[in-house]
């Protein structure tokens, strides 16, 4: 069961279904300040939802990020799946940027987050939205061809995608990251004990990026502000940020 957060301080539709929406919060210091977008994971599943991620917006805010949560149509919703959801991503963080400067975000200065399987959608965004200043995958699903090879979430990759590699080729090979270029900087981190996205699935991309990996992390911790974990996720953006 998710716990909810506080309400952030603002939530705007970016479509008409009822998961397209944007959670906006504030930061605690003065703006403009660089602006940290949210693309929580789950498998694409509909089960979970961007209630989760607030949390860590929430202590973004504390660390001087304003942020925007982005909500999307998943699997089992109308339009979700592929390339739907990520349709939907693409949209959230255009309508997100427009409002930055509402929220004491610098547009200039943008870092888009995702864990798990959002992490598989903020680096597709990192080809998409190329004057970013960075995109981190926490615990990501980075590659999607092996994510199928292993079954992750019981099969969610070809539930994901609507059928196997062998059907859609061209729609996996848009699909997957590793055929996505960008001049983006990327930072990779994940956790060797992660039993829900293995760790190898981030050092098969590693030579793409900035890769960091956490001995004996699992698949929760970059997420949770109270780890050792954390303080790596910050000091990276804060990296990112100060360049």
């Amino acid at each position: 069961m998710e716990i909810a957060p506080p309400k952030a301080d603002e939530r705007l539709p970016y479509g008409p279904h009822l998961s397209q929406f944007v959670d906006f919060r504030r930061s605690a210091a003065g703006a403009p300040r660089p602006f940290v977008i949210m693309i929580h994971g789950g498998f694409w599943r509909q089960r979970r939802s961007l209630t989760y991620a607030g949390h860590l917006c929430i202590a973004l805010g504390l660390e001087g990020f304003p942020t925007a949560n982005i909500e999307y149509r998943r699997i089992s919703e109308e339009g979700g799946g592929w390339p739907g959801t990520f349709d939907d991503v693409k949209s959230a963080i255009r309508f997100a940027r427009a409002r930055a400067a509402d929220f004491g975000g610098d547009l200039a200065r943008t870092v888009v987050l995702g864990h798990s399987a959002g992490g598989h959608l903020a680096l597709l965004a990192a080809a998409e939205f190329t004057d970013l200043l960075g995109v981190i995958s926490l615990a990501g699903v980075n590659c999607l061809r092996r994510a199928y090879e292993l079954r992750l979430g019981d099969g969610v990759v070809a539930e994901f995608m609507g059928g196997t590699p062998d059907e859609l080729p061209e729609s996996y090979h848009a699909a997957d990251p590793v055929n996505r270029s960008s001049p983006v900087p990327l930072v990779l981190i994940h956790g060797t004990e992660d039993d829900i996205v293995p760790v190898e699935i981030s050092r098969s991309f590693s030579q793409r990026g900035r890769y960091v990996e956490l001995p004996g992390g699992d698949h929760f911790g970059v997420i949770d502000p109270s780890t050792e974990a954390w303080s790596v996720v910050c000091g990276e953006l804060n990296s990112l940020t100060q360049r």
